[in-house]
């Protein structure tokens, strides 16, 4: 008896759940190689202090 005989067969709730977590994960990549390009393009120039940032973006 082969161990294929003993996997179960995959639900369509099942597959739409991994779909969604690797979806989720293509997502996350895509983030951090525009975050990776920012870094590389930004090197050496100053950042902004944290506080400009919150007020600029209306944060507090």
């Amino acid at each position: 008896m082969s161990n294929m005989a003993n996997v179960k067969k995959p639900t369509v709730e099942s597959l739409a759940a991994e779909m969604h977590r690797l979806q989720e994960r293509i997502e996350d990549m895509e983030d951090l190689i525009e975050l990776r390009g920012a870094i590389e393009r930004n090197a050496g120039k100053p950042g902004v202090p944290w506080e400009q940032v919150k007020v600029e973006l209306d944060l507090e």
